[in-house]
């Protein structure tokens, strides 16, 4: 299974998601410094979900990282989020 497809599996395991993208932006970070060769490095995830209502930007970033665990998160070089109720 892609890293992609792990990271998308456990937020709609972890959530009731209205809507949610998942990209694998690691093309764009080739040759970089910390980005391995076979990438799967760097995503961007994009979460419109009911369970972030009242949370500020840190407690929802909290939430998405705990979903994913620490093995997941440790296996990726770049996370960006873009979270939303």
């Amino acid at each position: 299974m892609s890293v992609r497809q792990e990271i998308e599996d456990k937020l709609h395991e972890a959530f009731a998601p209205r809507e949610i993208k998942v990209v694998d932006d690691s093309a764009s970070h080739a040759g970089h410094s910390g980005a391995p060769a076979g990438g799967e490095s760097h995503f961007n995830v994009m979460l419109r979900t009911s369970d972030f209502e009242g949370k500020n930007r840190v407690a929802r970033h909290r939430m998405v990282h705990a979903a994913l665990g620490a093995d997941l998160i440790g296996r990726i070089h770049a996370l960006a989020l873009d979270l939303d109720v």
